[in-house]
């Protein structure tokens, strides 16, 4: 999957630039006997490239010539290649059938505490309309430094919450993804490198928590703690690839600094959960302001180990600062192939 972003800033020869655009979209998916897919595949790429997504501008709603250059864009993309999904740089509420949309970008850059907070940034959106892309996302401020593991709980907490509210958010992406430690222009990165090495980030290892996300059936859940209002927490079933197994996957965030014991309680599955095969993984630290180094490059990094007490009712710790995540193995459907 491909998204392609392109400025709105001049307006300079803009018939012109339309064409450019245009051009462009075919050489990357043309087929290599149309004009521009010719030249790709002359270039040893005659595979058209999987492009779907075309972001027009970045973070320029505000600026006086958007709209109206926006408006010109959208009109020649979708006449030459009306299955695009092209997305405005404006936010949902200015989306409209004289403003048009397939999707809406969303950044979000702030501190870990609110960052925490906007795990119900979409709860209260209308279902009806474009969905959201949030095509930026980060930690920044003082307890970020240069990857803490508190800045990657509180993305995991945002992350829930997009998980959570999935039929209106599209995708997401963190920002940015690679640094080279020798031309640090930002802090914090997922990943890491120099000349001859690399480490992950306490936000990469938390992104592995939701790589079985894509696909999932997600499932209702609340938590709830009189008191104490530092968690996060979402429930889906996603199938191996590996096996076909099916599991329950629980992931809770303890954004807070006291351990917690949870009551799991599991009900409306049309399947049980097998007595075996459940694992549980944790993504925790001695310190919250903890970072992964090239000495010591995972510090701040899973661990899983085996669950003795698998059922659909469980009684469960949560360390200080941590991500868990529950992976309870079901029972296979009578009416599932083997």
């Amino acid at each position: 999957m491909m998204v392609v972003q392109i400025s709105t800033y001049y307006e300079v020869q803009l018939t012109l630039r339309f064409m450019d655009i245009v051009d462009g979209i075919e050489f990357a998916r043309g087929g290599p006997e149309s004009t521009w897919g010719s030249v790709r595949a002359a270039m040893g790429h005659p595979q058209p490239f999987n492009l779907n997504y075309v972001s027009i501008g970045n973070q320029e709603c505000w600026m006086l010539y958007y709209r109206g250059n926006y408006q010109k864009f959208y009109s020649a993309i979708k006449a030459a290649y009306p299955d695009i999904n092209v997305i405005s740089s404006c936010d949902k509420s200015t989306i409209s059938p004289s403003n048009p949309a397939d999707l809406y970008d969303v950044h979000v850059y702030t501190s870990s505490s609110d960052m925490f907070s906007r795990t119900s940034m979409f709860d209260n959106t209308p279902r009806s309309g474009p969905k959201a892309i949030i095509s930026e996302y980060a930690v920044t401020g003082n307890d970020a430094g240069k990857g803490t593991l508190v800045a990657a709980l509180a993305e995991a907490a945002f992350l829930v919450g997009l998980e959570r509210n999935s039929d209106v958010v599209e995708m997401a992406s963190c920002a940015p993804l690679f640094v080279n430690d020798n031309d640090r222009r930002w802090s914090p990165d997922a990943i890491v490198f120099n000349s001859w090495q690399s480490y992950g980030c306490p936000n990469y290892w938390m992104l592995h928590f939701f790589k079985d996300s894509s696909g999932a059936t997600l499932h209702p859940s609340n938590i709830q703690i009189s008191g104490y209002n530092q968690l996060a927490a979402s429930a889906i079933t996603w199938q191996s690839s590996k096996d076909k197994s099916t599991y329950l996957k629980i992931k809770v965030v303890n954004f807070g600094n006291k351990a917690v014991n949870l009551s799991i309680s599991v009900s409306g599955l049309n399947v049980g959960i097998k007595s075996s095969g459940s694992k549980k993984t944790v993504l925790t630290s001695s310190g919250p302001l903890d970072e992964n180094s090239f000495q010591q490059p995972e510090k701040v990094a899973p661990l899983s180990s085996p669950m003795d007490n698998a059922n659909q009712q469980m009684d469960v710790s949560l360390g200080a600062y941590s991500l868990t995540s529950f992976d309870l193995l079901l029972e296979q459907s009578k009416h599932s192939s083997s």
